[in-house]
């Protein structure tokens, strides 16, 4: 079995990285896939009620941020690239807070689709400072009716002349399916678009069959390969056996499978290499797989190589997750971030 070579990240590779990131401003980048509108309700609590044996939050600061594909979009647009956004909303409140967001994050809305049938999702996190205390969700994630697929792939097929990449970001809340899929691929073959996709949750890999890159984190590439979990859950070394079974079930040359704190391995056609991870601090993991996701694929778009792409992921994730919450990588702090991060 192949051995993966583990990537050099000396100086000369962060120059090369720094100097690219001008270079980031105006790809395009069309991303299609699930939306969201996170809400946070943060505050203290000093007391239980005297309702019921539960703590009452002093709110202290209330937050509204895009999530999901929309935070992948706002991730892209604060890197410098510009990002066209497919989704599907409901007719209500959460798809105008989701487009005055959008419109503040300059990230382009204007090809979404309204649904009437179905709320736009959003998730209410109310925090006593850094820890949950409950999470509320509005969101239906039932598939598309058969007319609101046909809709979305109009979209699609509207603006994607426009863009240097496509990624899809499937959050399995019922706007991705086999069919959507096979259509985006299709589409972007016709136009020579490369494809990138990032799956959450579980699926299984002929799902995401003809892509050309899949970007799943560990647990997920076990699923998406249909290999058996408990085999492989206490034994890292069976990581480039579970790449490899992805890269034949779907068809991707490329995969690169994130690993968290022990960084990523990718695959690419028959060469395997480990990227270490570059995080100082972790506060929260939330949203950091869609700045991994839209940083690889402005440097893939800018001319960066695969490796160089996600050493350039690597560095904006480690920035995000020293915060709380879905928050863009900002370029003035990944800059600061490469040149600091050992």
């Amino acid at each position: 079995m192949t051995t993966p070579v583990m990537a050099n990240v000396g100086p000369q590779e962060k120059q090369l990285l720094i100097n690219q990131i001008p270079k980031l401003k105006d790809k395009k980048i069309l991303i299609i896939g699930d939306v969201c509108v996170d809400e946070y309700v943060m505050g203290d609590v000093r007391r239980i009620s005297p309702e019921a044996p539960v703590p009452v939050l002093d709110v202290e600061e209330e937050d509204i941020r895009l999530g999901m594909a929309a935070n992948v979009a706002q991730n892209v647009a604060s890197l410098g690239g510009h990002a066209i956004l497919v989704s599907v909303v409901g007719n209500d409140t959460g798809a105008n807070l989701l487009r005055d967001l959008c419109a503040k994050s300059a990230v382009n809305s204007e090809y979404l689709v309204i649904d009437n049938a179905r709320p736009t999702t959003r998730k209410m996190r109310v925090m006593a400072k850094h820890h949950h205390l409950v999470r509320v969700d509005y969101e239906v994630r039932n598939p598309l009716s058969a007319e609101t697929e046909a809709a979305l792939i109009r979209r699609v097929e509207e603006c994607v002349e426009q863009a240097d990449c496509v990624v899809i970001e499937d959050y399995k809340k019922g706007v991705i399916s086999r069919n959507i899929i096979e259509n985006v691929v299709s589409i972007c073959k016709r136009h020579n678009k490369r494809v990138l996709v990032d799956p959450h949750k579980t699926s299984s890999g002929p799902f995401y069959q003809g892509v050309d890159l899949i970007k799943p984190n560990f647990d997920e590439a076990v699923t998406l390969a249909g290999m058996d979990f408990d085999d492989l859950r206490h034994n890292p070394n069976k990581v480039v056996e579970v790449g490899q079974a992805l890269q034949k079930i779907t068809g991707a040359k490329e995969v690169v499978l994130t690993r968290g704190k022990d960084g990523m391995v990718i695959f690419s056609g028959k060469e395997i290499t480990e990227v270490p991870t570059y995080a100082r601090k972790v506060f929260d993991v939330t949203g950091a797989g869609d700045t991994v996701i839209a940083a690889l694929s402005l440097g893939l778009v800018s001319g960066l190589s695969l490796v160089h792409s996600c050493m350039l992921a690597n560095y904006a994730a480690g920035v995000v997750v020293g915060k709380v919450g879905c928050v863009p990588c900002e370029i003035p702090e990944l800059i600061e971030y490469i040149q600091t991060a050992h």
